[in-house]
C-alpha cells in the first residue's frame, strides 16, 4: 500500500507554515532519520504546499476527540509488545478496551501476537508491529473526502465560472447568488468554498487557470501573519492597558498623550503632546517629515522645557512614528503606552484639533503644516 505521509508530520509542517516559516524550513524541522538523513526532502514542503493550494488542512486546527488510537498509544503498545506484556495488561496501560489492542495488532502484524511464556517454547522471532506504519495506514484507511459542492452540482459549478470569468470576486459572487435565488439552497455557495475550489486541485471543481480572474491572481493561498506577526509590528509595545490607574482620574499631573496631525497630502505633519491633567498642550515641530528618528528626537527636545517630574507616561496610537519609544524611554525616563489599533480616539489627543492648533492643515491659505513654529504651546480652551 503506498501510503502518504504520515498526518503528524505534516500538520507539524502547516504549524511551521502557519507561524511564518517557509515550506522549505517547514520540511526541515521535521527532524532527520538516524539512517537516511532528513526525513523528508526540501522539495516535499513545496509539493505539499502546492497540492494543498496554500490552503491549511482542516485537520491541523481540529481537535481530537479521542475515540481512535493516536500515535503516541501505537508507541505504547509497541513497547509493551516488546516486553511481553498480554493485551488485557497493554490496554490496561492505556485505558482502552481489549478488544482495542487486540483488533490493532490483528491488523498490523503479520503473526499473530501471543504472550511470550515462561514455560513452553519462548517467541524468538521479532514483531513485526510498527507504530509508524500502523498510523499511517489508520490515518489512510478512515479517509473520507467529502466532495466538493461545485463539484457535484453542474449548473452551480457553470454559473460560478461565467461570473469569475467577468472578473466578479468571489464575495460578490456568493452575494449574488444568494439574491438571485432567494429561496433556492442548493445555489449558494460560500466565498470560501470558491476560492478552495480553485485552490484545492484535488476537489475538482473549478479550474486553476480561473485563478487570474481572482483580484491578487494567485493560484496559491499566500499564509497570513499571525497577529503578533504583523509586518511593520513596533516591537515591545506596551498596551495602554497597564497604564496607572492615577492616569484614568486625572488628579495627578505628568501624563501625557500625543497624536500625529497630517498635512494636505501627506506632505507635512506636526505632533500634539496634551497633557492630561493640566490640559496643557505642545507642538512637536517636524518640518522634515515624521519618520521615527525625527519624532523622537521632537518629544525628547520637548521634554527638555518642562521640570522632569511632569513627565511621568505619554501614550500614542500604534503610529510608526513612535517605533523609537524604547530610546524615547531611556533619554527622558518617559513610559510610552499604546492604544489598541483601529480603537477610537485615546483621550485629549483628538480634542486638540481645534481651529487654532489645526488651522495649518484645514485652512485653503494654509494647505501644509511646514510654517507652524517650532515648540509652540497653547493654552486648553475652557469653557
Amino acid at each position: 500500500m503506498n501510503l502518504p505521509p504520515r498526518k503528524d508530520a505534516v500538520r507539524q509542517f502547516w504549524v511551521a507554515i502557519r507561524a511564518g516559516a517557509s515550506a522549505e524550513d517547514a520540511v526541515a524541522g521535521l527532524g532527520n532519520n538516524r539512517k537516511t538523513g532528513p526525513r523528508y526532502s526540501r522539495k516535499a514542503g513545496s509539493l505539499w504546499f502546492r497540492q494543498a493550494g496554500g490552503v491549511v488542512p482542516a485537520y491541523v486546527t481540529a481537535q481530537s476527540s479521542g475515540r481512535f488510537l493516536s500515535f503516541t498509544e501505537r508507541e505504547e503498545i509497541h513497547a509493551g509488545v516488546e516486553r511481553g506484556d498480554s493485551i488485557r495488561l497493554i490496554a490496561q496501560g492505556l485505558g482502552r478496551a481489549p478488544s482495542t489492542v487486540f483488533h490493532e495488532l490483528r491488523r498490523n502484524m503479520r503473526q499473530r501476537y501471543r504472550r511470550r511464556h515462561r514455560q513452553g517454547r519462548p517467541v524468538t522471532a521479532p514483531w513485526s508491529y510498527r507504530p509508524s506504519y500502523a498510523q499511517r495506514r489508520a490515518e489512510f484507511m478512515a479517509r473520507r473526502p467529502k466532495p466538493a459542492k461545485l463539484a457535484g452540482h453542474l449548473e452551480l459549478r457553470r454559473l460560478v465560472q461565467t461570473k469569475l470569468k467577468e472578473n466578479l470576486s468571489p464575495r460578490q459572487i456568493s452575494v449574488e447568488l444568494h439574491q438571485l435565488f432567494p429561496d433556492d439552497p442548493e445555489m449558494w455557495v460560500s466565498h470560501e468554498t470558491i476560492y478552495q475550489s480553485i485552490y484545492v486541485q484535488t476537489r475538482g471543481a473549478l479550474r486553476r487557470e480561473l485563478a487570474i480572474h481572482l483580484r491578487t491572481g494567485r493560484a496559491l493561498r499566500k499564509p497570513r501573519r499571525r497577529a503578533e506577526q504583523r509586518r511593520g509590528r513596533i516591537p515591545n509595545m506596551v498596551n495602554i492597558s497597564q497604564r496607572p490607574a492615577e492616569v484614568e482620574d486625572r488628579a495627578i499631573p505628568g501624563h501625557w498623550e500625543g497624536d500625529l496631525m497630517m498635512g494636505k497630502n501627506g506632505k507635512s505633519a506636526i505632533g500634539t503632546l496634551v497633557e492630561r491633567s493640566t490640559r496643557f498642550v505642545m507642538l512637536l515641530h517636524l518640518p522634515n517629515g515624521h519618520r521615527p528618528a525625527l519624532v523622537e528626537q521632537a518629544v525628547i527636545d520637548a521634554t527638555q522645557k518642562l521640570p522632569d517630574f511632569i513627565w511621568k507616561s505619554l501614550t500614542w496610537d500604534q503610529g510608526q512614528e513612535m517605533r523609537n519609544h524604547l530610546q524615547i524611554k531611556v533619554a527622558t525616563g518617559l513610559q510610552v503606552y499604546f492604544c489598541d489599533p483601529a480603537s477610537p480616539a485615546h483621550g485629549n489627543a483628538a480634542p486638540t484639533r481645534t481651529p487654532t492648533v489645526f488651522s495649518g492643515s484645514t485652512s485653503p491659505k494654509a494647505p501644509t503644516l511646514a510654517n507652524t513654529a517650532p515648540n509652540t504651546s497653547t493654552s486648553w480652551p475652557r469653557k
